[in-house]
């Protein structure tokens, strides 16, 4: 049986889904999907941590489905600009993950995980497939990953 880890940018495929779609991703048709005859190594979210009610029950939802739920601070800027990024920490656990799994799943349309891919591919010979929606996924990330999966109407919540 095929072994992978699942890593989740939250706010990019939160805010990608809602910008095309004007409707949320569904953690729940997507893990249904990704862990069909598989075995599940690893599973991870990434997301920001606010003193929020919603977004605490979100991620108690998120690790009753079977996530590991990695926050980080959300910092808001004097100049109104934000921060809650988790690119190097999804790219060492992938680094990391690849060592333990035949395929790396990486939910996110940022361009910065190409190099990620490419060297997921190489350096370890794992496949890297990358769910992300098409409009706003970096062209540089679908072409570096072995497979792509547009987000489509099938993984939304209606």
């Amino acid at each position: 049986m095929e072994s992978i880890s699942i890593l989740v940018d939250v706010q990019n495929v939160y805010y990608t889904t809602r910008s095309t779609f004007k409707k949320n991703f569904d953690y729940n048709k997507f893990w249904a999907q990704v862990t069909a005859n598989r075995q599940v190594v690893n599973a991870v979210a990434y997301a920001t941590y606010r003193d929020d009610e919603k977004q605490k029950q979100f991620q108690n939802i998120l690790r009753a489905i079977g996530f590991e739920v990695k926050l980080k601070p959300y910092i808001q800027r004097a100049d109104g600009s934000s921060k809650g990024d988790w690119d190097v920490g999804i790219a060492i656990d992938a680094m990391e993950f690849a060592e333990t799994c035949d395929t790396i799943v990486l939910v996110s349309g940022d361009g910065d995980f190409d190099l990620l891919a490419k060297k997921v591919i190489d350096k370890h010979q794992k496949a890297f497939e990358v769910y992300g929606v098409q409009a706003l996924t970096a062209a540089s990330l679908i072409s570096a990953a072995s497979r792509y999966i547009p987000i489509d109407s099938d993984l939304l919540l209606n």
